[in-house]
């Protein structure tokens, strides 16, 4: 009686069993089960002097059942950032929220400033809103990302 060698190559039929099929056309097409497509876009500063300030639009796709709408655009500003990731770090103590990018004291409206900070605020959102924790469980997140009436002093 010969016992099966475990280190031995598998057969070639074994193999065409656990060959990856190809996907059909409607599975390459298909709207995903669920999906969720964050994009920080269109910085625009505003005002002048000591009153400069820079906003980002935040378009938010998604079929996720916790969010209250498809598709939502508003507008928000680095000092609405700090207030949402206060809120979220108060909010779920056991979601460790990422850092935001940090703050800038020089040429802080220079294009190269204002683009690394956007591309910062993209991944911290795509971060926080793919959590599966954090789309069920917090108040906040929706009304930050779909809300354009979002005021931070109805959250503190």
């Amino acid at each position: 009686m010969t016992t099966a060698n475990p280190f031995a190559r598998s057969t070639a039929f074994e193999e065409s069993l656990l060959a990856a099929r190809e996907q059909t056309i409607e599975e390459m097409y298909s709207v995903p089960e669920s999906f969720l497509e964050i994009e920080v876009r269109n910085p625009q500063t505003h005002g002048f002097g000591r009153k400069m300030y820079t906003d980002y639009e935040i378009v938010c796709k998604t079929n996720i059942p916790a969010f209250k709408l498809r598709h939502s655009v508003v507008r928000r500003r680095y000092s609405d950032f700090e207030a949402f990731r206060d809120i979220l770090e108060h909010e779920s103590t056991r979601v460790n929220i990422p850092p935001l990018p940090g703050k800038v004291f020089t040429n802080r409206f220079s294009d190269e400033v204002i683009e690394a900070r956007r591309e910062g605020l993209e991944r911290f959102l795509s971060i926080v809103a793919g959590h599966p924790l954090l789309q069920t469980g917090s108040k906040v997140l929706c009304a930050f990302l779909q809300d354009p009436a979002w005021e931070k002093s109805q959250w503190v």
